[in-house]
C-alpha cells in the first residue's frame, strides 16, 4: 500500500492545482491481457553429460556374396562365424541418437573352394527409438524397438580359398587386402534390466559391391548380414528435462490479473486522491489506525501432479519470498498447501498438501536460512480449491500474518 499511495502521490501531485470544487475527475484504467498462441506440446533437453552409453556384444555373421563348388553348385553351404562388437554413443533426445560402433570377425563362403578371410568395420549409425516416438517418453519402459541406419569403413585381409587369393599368391585382379564403404540398416530389441544396463540384440545388414569377396561375378551387390546380443551401460542416467508452455499458463494469467488488480486500485486511490486535493484546505482530521488484514502474497510455489518437489523454475519464488522476509525481520507468513480435487482421494491429497507445505518451509529454513518460528503451515488438501482449473491447485500459497 506504501508503493502504491507513492505512486499516486507522484503522478497527480502536478495535476491537483488546477482541479476545481466543483470538477467531474475521470480515471481510465488499462486491463493487461495476454491473448498469445502457445503450443501445448512436451519438450524434452538434456545435457550433453547425460544419456552416453556403451554397448559390448556377440553374435554371428554370414556373407551374401557367390556361392557354389566346381564338383557340385548345388551343394555349397552357407557358414555362420562369430563376430565380437563393442560401441558408443549417445541419446541427445529421447527420440534420436548416435552411435559408432566396431566389429570383428572371421568370414566362411564357398564358391569354387572353401574360402575364408578377416574383416573389421566400423559403423557411425543413426538410431530411431520408435516406441518412445509411437508411445510416449517413458523412462521406466522395459521394451523399445530402435531401427538405425548407417554407414561405415570395412577392411577385409587374409583372403583364402580361389586361386590368386592366398596371401602367398600374386595374380592379376586378386588382391591381399581392400578397404570397402558399406551402407547398413537393421534394428535393435532393448530390455531394461535396471537403471544403468540394458540387454540388446540386433540384427544388422551391411550392403558392399561385387569385389567384397575379391571376386567379381553375378549380383553387383554383396552384403555381409549379422545378429549380435550383449550388454548396454548407460553413462549419466536416463534424464531428460521436460518443459510445456501451457504448465505455466495458469500462473501467468494468475499474476495478469493480480497486476490488473493493482491497476485498479491504483487508479481508484489516484481518482480519490485528486477529489481531495480539489476540496483544499480541509479540515484536520484525527489520525485513524489503519487495520491490516491478513492478505496473499503475490508469489506461490506450484507443482507437478502428485509431486511435493520443487522443481527449478519454482525455486525462484522461494527465493523471492525469502528475500522479502530478510528485508521485513518481524514479518511472520502462512504456508498453505493445496492438490486438486481430480487426481486422488480425500485422504491422500490431505497429506500431499502437508507435504507440499513442509517442502517450501524446510527449503526457506534449510535454503535461506529462515527462523523456523516465523512460518506457519497449513494444509488444505482438496476440500478447498483457490482456483477454478483443476490443475492450477497443485500450488502452494503464501500470506502474510
Amino acid at each position: 500500500m506504501h508503493l502504491l499511495s507513492a505512486a499516486a502521490l507522484s503522478v497527480f501531485a502536478l495535476a491537483a492545482p488546477a482541479v476545481k470544487a466543483q470538477d467531474t475527475v475521470v480515471v481510465e484504467e488499462t486491463i493487461v491481457t495476454v491473448d498469445q498462441a502457445v503450443d501445448c506440446k512436451d519438450h524434452y533437453t538434456s545435457s550433453w553429460r547425460d544419456n552416453w552409453f556403451v554397448q559390448l556384444g556377440a553374435g554371428i555373421q554370414t556373407p551374401f556374396v557367390e556361392k557354389g563348388l566346381p564338383e557340385d553348385m548345388g551343394k555349397a553351404e552357407r557358414h555362420y562365424t562369430p563376430v565380437y562388437n563393442i560401441g558408443a554413443g549417445h541419446w541427445f533426445s529421447p527420440y534420436l541418437g548416435v552411435r559408432l560402433s566396431g566389429m570383428y570377425g572371421k568370414m566362411r563362403w564357398d564358391f569354387m573352394a572353401k574360402n575364408k578371410a578377416q574383416m573389421a568395420t566400423v559403423n557411425a549409425d543413426l538410431m530411431w527409438d520408435m516406441t518412445t516416438s509411437c508411445c510416449g517418453v517413458n523412462p521406466d519402459r522395459v521394451f523399445s524397438f530402435i531401427p538405425f541406419v548407417g554407414v561405415g569403413g570395412t577392411y577385409v585381409w587374409d583372403y583364402k580359398g580361389l586361386p590368386g587369393n592366398d596371401r602367398e599368391a600374386n595374380l592379376d585382379g586378386t588382391r591381399k587386402s581392400q578397404w570397402m564403404v558399406p551402407v547398413s540398416a537393421g534394428f535393435q530389441l532393448r530390455f531394461r534390466l535396471c537403471e544403468y544396463v540394458d540387454f540388446f540384440a540386433e540384427a544388422r545388414a551391411q550392403f558392399y559391391g561385387d569385389n567384397f569377396n575379391n571376386y567379381t561375378q553375378g549380383k553387383p551387390i554383396e552384403a555381409n548380414v549379422t545378429a549380435i546380443g550383449g550388454l548396454s551401460f548407460n553413462i549419466g542416467g536416463r534424464d531428460f528435462q521436460k518443459y510445456n508452455a501451457c504448465d505455466y499458463l495458469g500462473y501467468i494469467n494468475n499474476l495478469n490479473n493480480q497486476v490488473n488488480d493493482l491497476r485498479g486500485e491504483l487508479a481508484a486511490t489516484a481518482a480519490a486522491l485528486a477529489v481531495a486535493n480539489a476540496q483544499l484546505p480541509c479540515p484536520e482530521v484525527e489520525e485513524a489506525e489503519v487495520q491490516v488484514t491478513e492478505n496473499a502474497l503475490l508469489t506461490t510455489v506450484r507443482f507437478d501432479i502428485n509431486s511435493d518437489v520443487i522443481s527449478g523454475e519454482e525455486m525462484v519464488n522461494v527465493y523471492n519470498v525469502a528475500q522479502y522476509l530478510k528485508a521485513n525481520p518481524d514479518l511472520k507468513i502462512t504456508i498453505a498447501g493445496y492438490a486438486d480435487r481430480d487426481t486422488g482421494t480425500a485422504a491422500y491429497n490431505q497429506n500431499l498438501s502437508e507435504r507440499r507445505a513442509q517442502a517450501v518451509k524446510k527449503a526457506l529454513v534449510n535454503n535461506y536460512g529462515i527462523s523456523a518460528d516465523r512460518l506457519d503451515t497449513q494444509a488444505y488438501g482438496s476440500a478447498t480449491q483457490p482456483y477454478g482449473t483443476n490443475n492450477w491447485n497443485r500450488i502452494v500459497i503464501f500470506g502474510a500474518k
